[in-house]
């Protein structure tokens, strides 16, 4: 009899051991399943940007404080990159959202059938101006305007011994010859948008025209809109065709640098986001675009833009000239985005030569 009570307490301390391993691995397992559950959670998109990297960064930083449960992949790259990787990725797309992109570029990627409409929470706030007044569900929306101006280094001016323009027309003075830089069309939404506004205000021929008697003063052209404030900033250069907000910003960091305001009027453009046509679209892409045309969004743009879409915050913008919407011409999108490449081409063949490496 002792045998069999000895062998059955035996099993018996056995399985406690076994159920004792065996709670230790439930609870692990528990733990790491509940990470994983709290992982899954947490869903993925690929945002596609032009901004600012400063910009990004304090949109970024809101975005993931509104909404933790998203993590976002971000790729920034200029106007013209970005728009050119994502007709390249066009059979098997990448990004899935646009997110501060000229509106111009989100036009021409229209006509190639690359967008998604979607109607993003709070899109009848806009501004008339600021979405996509032909499609509904709209296939995009607009955050905010960026505004071309002119920056002068008065220093080197000063030494040069040479006044500031006060207008396109100005520039074509071979007094300021090898002095000017631009950005590249090619590559710069801000390139874009100032050969855009030069051939609607001077039209197509008087456009062209303005544009070889510029290129005969033209040092380089480069390949982000905000470089040439940079650059002027430093000294690189005297006088810099760019937009509105670096010129601001390098001012207020005590650069030597003016913001000029051309008499002629400025072209301006939109910033604006989109959903990319995929066989399957997120819902988190939609939360990303329902938040990007939120108060939340606009207070952060407020703080680089003159001009937004929906205006909460009349002091974030306090460092841009009060006549700034005024300065903003008459602009046909849609003229721009149906003539983008043949525009582009005709500017490649004509100024190209000026072009400072992409590698820069």
């Amino acid at each position: 009899m002792k045998k069999p009570i000895l062998l059955l307490i035996a099993v018996s301390l056995f399985a406690l051991i076994i159920a004792g391993c065996s709670g230790g691995s439930k609870d692990s397992k528990e733990t790491s399943g509940k990470e994983a559950s709290d992982s899954g959670k947490k869903e993925k998109i690929t945002v596609y940007s032009s901004y600012e990297t400063e910009e990004l960064e304090e949109y970024m930083k809101r975005f993931e404080e509104a909404h933790p449960e998203i993590e976002v992949d971000l790729v920034r790259d200029s106007t013209g990159v970005t728009t050119s990787k994502l007709l390249a990725e066009k059979d098997n797309p990448v990004a899935d959202v646009v997110f501060g992109v000229a509106a111009s570029s989100l036009l021409f990627l229209e006509e190639h059938d690359l967008l998604e409409g979607y109607n993003p929470k709070g899109i009848e706030r806009l501004e008339p101006k600021f979405k996509d007044q032909v499609n509904d569900p709209a296939l995009w929306t607009g955050n905010d305007a960026f505004v071309a101006a002119i920056a002068v280094n008065t220093q080197e001016l000063e030494r040069l011994g040479v006044e500031a323009p006060k207008s396109y027309k100005d520039l074509l003075d071979p007094k300021y010859k090898d002095l000017i830089v631009m950005p590249n069309p090619a590559s710069s939404g801000t390139g874009f948008l100032m050969v855009n506004a030069w051939l609607q205000m001077f039209e197509e021929e008087g456009g062209w025209e303005f544009m070889d008697g510029l290129h005969k003063n033209m040092n380089q052209y480069v390949h982000s809109g905000s470089k040439p404030a940079k650059a002027v900033a430093r000294g690189e250069f005297p006088i810099g065709l760019t937009f509105a907000y670096p010129v601001i910003s390098e001012i207020e960091k005590g650069a030597p640098v003016e913001l000029v305001l051309p008499s002629e009027g400025s072209g301006w453009e939109i910033e604006a986001n989109a959903l990319v046509k995929k066989p399957e679209i997120k819902e988190a892409a939609k939360t990303f675009l329902d938040w990007a045309i939120s108060d939340n969004a606009m207070e952060g743009y407020q703080q680089y833009h003159g001009v937004v879409a929906v205006n909460v915050d009349t002091k974030a913008n306090e460092g841009f000239p009060e006549n700034i919407i005024d300065q903003m011409i008459d602009n046909d999108f849609s003229w721009a985005a149906q003539n983008r490449e043949g525009i582009l081409d005709e500017w490649l063949k004509r100024y190209d030569e000026k072009s400072a490496p992409e590698e820069e």
